[in-house]
């Protein structure tokens, strides 16, 4: 399984956003910030945070000293809830939904299926486990 650039971009993003927050409370910080400090095209990083802001993971401030803040505590932002935002369904095997129930185009009953629905479901959980807070 291979995340894509929007996971790691993005958890670097949040992370810089949770440190900002924990030193800053209540400040917001502007996406040009964190493009320079990150090293992350400010273009790429608005289409990520327009993501995270839609699933609302960040709240944006409009004005002079606008920019973005989590919108909830670090330690209730999970791994899970980010990748599944900027990626979609978190499901690294094409014949298991994100329940775990199979869905095989063949409809073969082979043993594999319960050695991908352990590994999907550890992998999901550990995600799930993984705070923001736990990050920075």
């Amino acid at each position: 399984m291979k995340f894509s650039t929007k996971t790691t971009y993005g958890l670097r993003a949040m992370i810089f956003l949770a440190r900002q927050s924990k030193k800053e409370k209540g400040k917001s910080t502007p996406i040009s910030l964190i493009a320079e400090k990150e090293k992350i095209s400010n273009k790429y990083l608005e289409r990520l945070f327009s993501k995270l802001k839609k699933d609302k993971l960040i709240i944006s401030e409009k004005g002079a000293g606008g920019g973005y803040i989590l919108s909830r505590p670090a330690n209730t932002i999970t791994v899970y809830d980010i990748i599944k935002t900027l990626e979609g369904k978190i499901t690294p095997f094409y014949c298991l939904d994100e329940s775990g129930k199979v869905h095989c185009d063949i409809k073969c009953d082979c043993g594999v299926v319960s050695v991908l629905g352990k590994v999907q479901k550890a992998v999901v959980n550990t995600l799930r486990d993984i705070k923001l807070s736990d990050l920075i």
